[in-house]
């Protein structure tokens, strides 16, 4: 089994932000470099912890109201990037990706939304996240190389894996088809959905 590569930097992009200031400041404590976008970024700093906006990752704001601000190279190209291909390395090089370690995003609460009574379904539209499935997806099929969480309920093993990343292969692969899981099953919700609506 290859060495992992120790978690350098983090993506962290949440709508459940139970212990996110407790797993900032611990990445933080570790020298870990965060990146991070609009509540998440905001909560994070307002900690004082030190943040950096994905838009100064990008060079693009986000824009229309925030449905667009990580789908861009420079945050897929430093999830996907494979650390030991030889051809990913030098695409990073050529384009200034730099690699992202560790993900942690949960995603916005559709089920929850769909869920409350009067709920109108342009506000049920507006919940269907699309750059956290994303992330996600990206990050897990790169599990090889990058940690990813969907559940503030993992933080803990994610921290306590830090003290010995040769042994985080299992604990990444098991925090991937946990991704995947969740996006299956989050996709499975916004259909039954619609079709109830459409039904309707």
């Amino acid at each position: 089994m290859s060495t992992i590569t120790p978690i350098r930097r983090a993506l962290i992009s949440v709508s459940d932000k139970t212990s996110l200031l407790d797993l900032g400041k611990a990445l933080a404590d570790k020298g870990v470099d965060i990146i991070s976008t609009g509540g998440s970024a905001k909560a994070l700093r307002d900690a004082g912890i030190s943040v950096t906006d994905v838009s100064d990752v990008t060079g693009f704001p986000e824009i229309m109201d925030g449905r667009v601000k990580t789908l861009n190279p420079l945050i897929h190209g430093g999830l996907l990037g494979r650390r030991n291909h030889q051809g990913d390395q030098q695409a990073m090089q050529d384009h200034g990706i730099t690699a992202i370690d560790l993900v942690v995003v949960n995603l916005y609460p559709f089920e929850e939304t769909v869920d409350r009574a009067g709920v109108s379904f342009e506000e049920a539209i507006e919940q269907i996240d699309i750059e956290g499935p994303s992330m996600l997806r990206s990050a897990a099929k790169n599990h090889r190389d990058v940690t990813v969480v969907c559940d503030p309920s993992d933080y803990d093993r994610v921290l306590a894996s830090l003290e010995k990343p040769d042994d985080a292969h299992e604990l990444r692969r098991e925090l991937a088809q946990k991704v995947f899981a969740r996006t299956a099953s989050y996709d499975l919700a916004i259909s039954e959905y619609l079709a109830k609506q459409n039904a309707d």
